[in-house]
């Protein structure tokens, strides 16, 4: 946990060091605890990479008492890609996964979030909290109006995610202006369970931390989910509006609590 608050830092990794660190931390999480994997990865190193990484603002999560050489310092770690910066790049990471035309077509300021992950020991606490705090400073200074990233469920049964999948269709679909749809070859309907009997609280049990944060935010899902069989996931496409969060949103999550570097 987060005991000392004096100890962390939240910000924009500003080296190799920090960005090797983010690396290393995602190979923990997204490689060895979810068995993952990509043409990029390093096994020999033990770090998650990707072709993005190197266009990318990656936000951590700093761990001041860590020795900065042994690669461990990042503790928390949220990838950023703004839409101006993707277009010169010529492309999002979830276009591999979603057609992403309503949002290039909508005008509004884009930001995409992704390889969002958490070092075990800070799980629970406020690590997570210290990271949206660092990322309202961001989306404010860059003036960002819509937030999109895939969030993943672990493993690809379908039917084992059949409940959680269903409620985020029937309530927490996107408007049409911003929905989003999965790519026909990997395309998975979420309306498995008609909303009768559906099992609200199983749904909500089964349902990762991630998406639940962004559903109390008044985040919502696009069309269809992506199953990912590289990272061994079941991807869903969550996106925020920030001009349609209600007001008790918006002061949650433009609150300043975190530790500046």
């Amino acid at each position: 946990m987060l005991s000392d608050p004096n100890r962390f830092q939240i910000r924009l990794a500003r080296d190799e060091a920090d960005l090797l660190a983010a690396q290393r931390l995602r190979y923990r999480v997204f490689v060895e605890e979810l068995g993952g994997d990509g043409p990029l990865v390093d096994h020999a190193g033990r770090f998650e990479r990707d072709a993005f990484d190197p266009v990318n603002d990656h936000l951590v999560l700093v761990d001041s008492r860590r020795d900065r050489r042994g690669l461990d310092h990042v503790v928390a770690v949220y990838r950023l890609m703004p839409g101006d910066r993707a277009a010169r790049f010529g492309r999002f990471y979830c276009d591999d996964e979603y057609d992403l035309g309503p949002l290039r077509r909508s005008g509004r300021r884009l930001l995409e979030l992704g390889r969002s992950c958490v070092e075990a020991g800070h799980r629970g606490g406020p690590a997570m909290f210290l990271l949206w705090n660092g990322l309202a400073d961001y989306v404010l200074e860059h003036r960002i109006e819509v937030l999109f990233g895939v969030a993943s469920f672990h493993g690809t049964d379908i039917a084992a995610l059949k409940g959680p999948l269903s409620w985020l269709h029937h309530h927490a679909m996107a408007p049409e202006a911003l929905r989003v749809r999965a790519l026909e070859g990997q395309y998975q309907r979420m309306d498995l369970v008609a909303p009768e009997v559906l099992d609200r609280r199983a749904a909500m049990v089964a349902m990762p931390a991630l998406i639940k944060a962004y559903l109390r935010l008044g985040g919502f899902v696009g069309d269809g989910a992506f199953i990912d069989h590289a990272f061994n996931t079941t991807d869903v496409c969550l996106l925020m509006d920030t001009a349609a969060m209600s007001a008790r949103h918006k002061q949650f999550y433009t609150r300043k609590h975190a530790v500046r570097a």
